[in-house]
């Protein structure tokens, strides 16, 4: 990505991959000189205004911007033969743990990759990759199912809608049963759509609760730093304090007091981190009930009902109704 600044405030944006380009701002003259000088240098082609890039279309309403993957969601569905399945309305079924399946029935290794590779653009699931059986292939097919019956869902953006950065940050207490790690959840939202998130394995064994979620929560500090400085290139500074909600009130009195050395000399010095930021100012960590806790999508399979209501919150929902959105 890059920036440039004019008179006036007026700015630049282009995002470059490979040969792939776009571009905006908010100066025509600025637009002009930039793409007529790309034209002269490059053999260009300007197709119009962005309608799909890298797989993501793009629709441009007057009352913001609406993005999906429908056509390559599509494709996966016909690649593996399951565009005629029956959809389902959430993609794991709620206390599912993927495990280790030892006893089962090994299935074709080069296939389960392949469909599960293909989810990556969709999906922070990802089963066993070295030993697959059938369990793991049914999982991986309800993760197709789902995708079935929400080809037209995608995230919108509203136009005029809050500027302020707000995080979510959860964790799923020891919820690998093979190596016991914890996994990570975070989840920020800009102009009531979803613009970063992550559902990762915690990279050490946590010993309680209150550092699975403090890990998370510095994992979640981490990526606050990097996108208030993206941000601040887009002209869009996020000079108050950055707020992330986190469910536990004992994560968040360990980030504020350094006195609790007891729960926390144990853990591993990077993750404290998220401690000079809090005294620093750059975020706060806020309480928020765990009902509200959109960062728990990321972290376990859900019922239904409280599946549903996190997915909206993420600003997630089908193109025919964007009205609704608002």
């Amino acid at each position: 990505m890059f920036t440039k600044t004019g008179k006036e405030g007026n700015l630049l944006i282009i995002s470059l991959y490979v040969d792939d380009l776009i571009y905006t701002g908010n100066d025509e003259l600025m637009i002009s000189e930039f793409k007529n000088s790309m034209k002269h240098e490059f053999d260009m082609t300007d197709l119009g205004k962005m309608r799909c890039f890298l797989g993501l279309e793009v629709l441009q309403k007057s009352t913001g911007v609406f993005i999906n993957q429908k056509k390559y969601a599509s494709e996966v569905l016909q690649r593996f033969g399951m565009d005629r399945s029956n959809s389902v309305h959430n993609p794991i079924v709620p206390g599912c743990k993927l495990v280790k399946d030892k006893g089962g029935v090994k299935v074709d290794k080069t296939h389960f990759k392949q469909m599960v590779g293909s989810l990556m653009y969709l999906t922070a699931t990802r089963p066993d990759m070295e030993n697959p059986t059938e369990f793991h292939l049914q999982v991986a097919k309800r993760v197709l199912r789902y995708l079935k019956g929400t080809l037209d869902f995608g995230i919108f953006y509203k136009k005029g809608g809050n500027n302020d950065l707000v995080a979510y940050t959860d964790s799923d207490y020891a919820g690998d049963l093979g190596d016991r790690k914890s996994t990570s959840g975070y989840v920020f939202l800009l102009s009531s759509g979803t613009i970063s998130w992550l559902s990762k394995k915690q990279p050490v064994v946590s010993l309680s609760t209150i550092e699975a979620e403090f890990i998370a929560a510095a994992s979640c500090a981490c990526q606050t730093v990097w996108l208030k400085r993206v941000l601040e290139k887009l002209g869009l500074n996020q000079d108050k304090t950055t707020i992330i909600y986190c469910d536990s009130s004992s994560a968040i009195k360990l980030s504020k007091n350094p006195v609790m050395h007891g729960r926390s000399k144990h853990i591993d010095v990077r993750f404290h981190f998220l401690r000079e930021l809090t005294k620093a100012g750059t975020m706060e960590l806020i309480y928020c009930n765990t009902q509200d806790q959109i960062a728990d999508i990321m972290t376990k399979p859900l019922k239904l009902d409280a599946f549903l209501k996190l997915r909206a919150l993420l600003g997630v929902c089908s193109e025919n109704d964007i009205n609704s959105c608002l």
